[in-house]
């Protein structure tokens, strides 16, 4: 399977790769949801849905209802980094579904997650916690990340703070810290 009709093909391997950064990136925040609302098991289930794809599991509307199911979960959560925990595991499983589209608004399906991560640490720990998980997220990139994510205009840069630190990450992602330094070029899938 591949994502054609766009300005570029993504193959199910590159998807693979995007919702797996993704879900690695959300993982760490489901008991930050879990915390502020015990018994809703949304996030939860986006983040298994996002799980199955990127372990070789087909691409189907689970993945996109689980995705739309953990966004309403973030909408209903008590406190902010509740509901970014809740967005980051709907974000992992609807990265499923990035479009081939040269358009900066697609990064989000790449970054986002990550940069929930990013924002939930800032909140909690202060802007060096939110810079160590951008640093974190650099360096679990891997060079079939970094490849799909540089089809793509940077992201755009935006006025809240959850824009600025995706705008940040897509910029460390795609800086000359994302290369090997030994060669230049970019990492090797690990």
């Amino acid at each position: 399977m591949a994502s054609a009709g766009g300005d570029f093909d993504l193959t199910t391997a590159e998807l693979r790769t995007v919702v797996r950064f993704s879900a690695e990136s959300a993982e760490p925040l489901l008991p930050v949801f879990e915390a502020g609302s015990p018994g809703d098991p949304r996030p939860r289930a986006a983040l298994d849905a996002a799980w199955s794809f990127c372990e070789g599991g087909p691409r189907t509307n689970l993945q996109r209802l689980t995705a739309v199911a953990a966004h309403r979960a973030a909408r209903e959560a008590p406190n902010e980094p509740a509901r970014l925990a809740a967005r980051a595991c709907g974000d992992a499983a609807g990265a499923a579904y990035l479009h081939p589209l040269a358009q900066a608004t697609q990064v989000g399906h790449i970054v986002r997650a990550a940069a929930c991560a990013a924002l939930v640490a800032e909140l909690t720990g202060g802007r060096e916690a939110a810079a160590a998980v951008i640093a974190s997220a650099r360096e679990r990139a891997t060079a079939g990340l970094l490849d799909v994510l540089r089809r793509y205009p940077p992201a755009p840069a935006g006025r809240n703070r959850l824009a600025q630190l995706m705008s940040a990450l897509d910029e460390a992602l795609r800086g000359p810290s994302a290369q090997d330094s030994r060669t230049g070029r970019p990492r090797r899938d690990r």
